[in-house]
């Protein structure tokens, strides 16, 4: 019995260290960028020195407020405060998306019966792609909702609708479109016969997102609106056209995939299905496709919902059918992430690859040290992570000065830091290469360059 009570625990201990080194391996050899991680960096420093989250990538004076509403990040500004540096914000997150594993592994154990088959569905769980892609796409703030989305889900399987509210209810300071997670919790209590609950769960939560997006986000945004209401869909399709075609489709058995289809089986598949279908309704082709940090909360969902389909079976199909049943989940979830993250930095590790790029990340780093503590650097986006902690860094190639008419502009830099050979994001390579061609006319000059990155200074008479 005791071992029961461990086993959740070591599960998430053994896959926070192994998130984690996928995110601070990637950061080290400079595969992490500035658009996510260095926009989250200055939030979370600005909230360490007890100001508010400005974020000089997204625009000079930019509360990242008036961009999604995530106070949660404020949690880590103590943390930070010890260890600043983007590394905190990577282990952070590799903690919070193996805390999930908690409540699940408890749940598959109890469902499951055996102690054994608990720990193969936790491990298959935490090898799910939805856990290993966030791992690896820097930081977002949606790590956060992970653990309580799991500990909800978990207690509404076991009909324990009070708990899934109370541990729901905090996702709506992670983020505004956790709103529709917590209205779909109250839903589902609702439908379970707590009928006052879940009205008043689906109350909250439909009043806390149109609170926020109407009013608390155009507060701080400079442009008084919410950036992201144009994102639904508005070609006259009809639903079934614009929630499966193609590539939608295929998103949705992917997903599913792990769990053997078994989350059909189970009510509680309602929950990441109201998420998908919000997803797929909007008008980004990016939200259609499983990867980054997008299937991160439907991972805690979607393997619940399959345990619970597993456990409404077991009674008619016997002990035998449930040990193949998991052994068939971490089957498919290891070969489906056979060439994912976790495997990949296994493999880089052997290689003489990964030696050169830890080489080439080096060098970049002594260039990238001739900028002084305190700076204002304009940053390509793949350099900017790693300046944030000690800069006031925006995003090259935005060198506009702030406007005087009060209008939102990019902020002026005395320094730049760029790669010789630009990528295609913010703007073009050719855009980039321009912008770069016309610094010395602008009056900057070149003090450092090696391994492909050059930093510029802008000179004392501004020519």
């Amino acid at each position: 019995m005791e071992f029961r009570r461990v086993l959740p625990w070591a599960v998430a201990a053994l896959f926070a260290p192994l998130y984690a080194a996928v995110s601070l391996t990637r950061h080290a050899r400079l595969e992490s960028a500035g658009f996510d991680l260095g926009i989250f960096e200055e939030a979370v420093r600005g909230y360490a020195r007890l100001g508010a989250p400005v974020v000089a990538l997204k625009g000079e004076g930019y509360n990242l407020l008036g961009d999604h509403f995530s106070p949660v990040l404020a949690v880590l500004a103590p943390v930070y405060r010890l260890w600043p540096g983007a590394g905190t914000l990577l282990v952070a997150q590799a903690v919070l998306l193996a805390l999930s594993a908690v409540p699940v592994t408890a749940f598959a154990v109890r469902t499951l019966g055996r102690v054994r088959y608990g720990a193969a569905a936790g491990v298959a769980y935490g090898l799910s792609a939805g856990l290993q892609s966030a791992a690896a796409f820097d930081f977002h703030e949606v790590a956060f909702a992970v653990p309580p989305a799991a500990a909800a889900v978990v207690a509404l399987a076991r009909g324990r609708y009070g708990a899934a509210v109370g541990w729901a209810l905090p996702l709506l300071l992670v983020k505004e479109d956790q709103a529709l997670l917590v209205a779909a919790v109250g839903g589902y209590v609702w439908w379970r016969g707590r009928r006052g609950l879940g009205v008043v769960t689906v109350l909250v939560a439909v009043a806390a997102g149109l609170l926020v997006t109407l009013v608390v986000i155009p507060a701080f945004n400079p442009g008084g609106e919410y950036s992201y209401a144009h994102m639904g869909t508005s070609d006259g399709a009809s639903p079934p056209a614009l929630l499966l075609p193609g590539v939608k489709a295929r998103t949705v058995l992917v997903l599913l995939a792990p769990t053997l289809l078994l989350a059909l089986r189970s009510p509680l598949v309602l929950l990441p299905g109201v998420l998908l279908a919000a997803r797929f309704w909007a008008d980004n082709p990016a939200f259609w496709r499983t990867g980054q940090h997008y299937d991160a909360v439907l991972a805690p969902l979607l393997f619940v919902a399959g345990l619970h389909g597993l456990g409404r079976l077991r009674p008619r199909a016997g002990r035998a059918a449930a040990r193949a049943a998991v052994a068939g989940m971490l089957v498919v979830t290891v070969l489906m992430t056979a060439t994912g993250p976790v495997a990949g930095l296994l493999t880089d590790l052997s290689s003489g690859d990964a030696q050169r790029a830890d080489g080439r990340a080096a060098q970049v780093r002594r260039v990238l040290a001739a900028v002084p503590d305190g700076a204002r650097v304009a940053a390509a986006n793949r350099l900017a992570p790693q300046l944030t902690a000690r800069y006031t860094v925006s995003l090259f190639p935005y060198l506009t000065p702030p406007g005087t008419d009060g209008g939102w502009q990019r902020p002026a830099a005395d320094w730049v830091a760029v790669l010789d050979e630009p990528d295609a994001f913010p703007v073009p390579p050719r855009e980039q290469l321009r912008t770069l061609a016309e610094l010395s006319a602008s009056g900057y000059r070149p003090v450092a360059a090696g391994a492909g990155v050059t930093v510029y200074h802008l000179r004392a008479d501004g020519r």
